[in-house]
């Protein structure tokens, strides 16, 4: 159901002077084949800008045979013919899935056991729980869950619970290790001097020895 490997890479443009085409495409080289359009700022100000990036992206995408995904936006996801869509957590999946249909795949950020519990109740295929470290993308906004509050939660649910928040290779191994299904990147992408590089350090991860 999840791209392979299952390392989604979050786009966040205000953390690099590089065009985001040319990030992704780098990442893409580097073995990404998941990635979510984030922008929320650019989504708010400029729906067409928006919709023109994610048309780009899922260009790049295709040639890769990647996946992408859109935050938040349903009918960006539609017309740019993404393979799915990324809700906030008090977004509501069913009215979601009616929108899209049967065939999308719908997953959810969610930040403690109960939002976890709640998005799968509410039928999403995955979800993002974070932040599981410390993270300079957002150093101000949640208290970090740590690996054994990942660890339950993966246990718990039947569904893939992706680990984000202040990752980086180790890290990552670490989430893996304590049961998460796969991991997402942000910020140790998008601020990296060579982007192919180290998202080939992520994707390593996933190979078996």
């Amino acid at each position: 159901m999840l791209p392979t490997p299952p390392i989604l890479f979050i786009t966040d443009s205000k953390q690099t002077p590089r065009p985001l085409v040319d990030v992704v495409a780098a990442a893409l080289r580097g073995g990404c084949r998941w990635v979510l359009l984030r922008e929320h700022a650019l989504n708010r100000t400029d729906p067409d800008a928006f919709f023109d990036l994610a048309t780009d992206l899922a260009g790049l995408c295709r040639e890769a045979q990647a996946a992408l995904f859109i935050s938040r936006n349903t009918l960006v996801a539609t017309a740019a013919r993404a393979q799915g869509v990324h809700l906030r957590a008090k977004a509501d999946p069913w009215l979601v899935r009616r929108f899209l249909g049967e065939g999308s795949i719908i997953g959810q950020s969610c930040h403690s056991k109960g939002e976890a519990v709640r998005a799968e109740q509410n039928g999403v295929d995955y979800l993002t729980l974070s932040p599981i470290f410390m993270t300079q993308s957002k150093p101000d906004t949640r208290k970090p869950l740590g690996l054994a509050t990942l660890q339950e939660i993966a246990a718990l649910l039947p569904l893939p619970v992706i680990a984000l928040g202040g990752m980086t290779p180790e890290r990552a191994k670490a989430c893996l290790d304590s049961g998460a299904a796969g991991i997402a990147v942000m910020g140790d992408l998008m601020r990296a001097t060579d982007v192919a590089a180290r998202m080939a350090e992520y994707v390593a991860l996933f190979k078996k020895p």
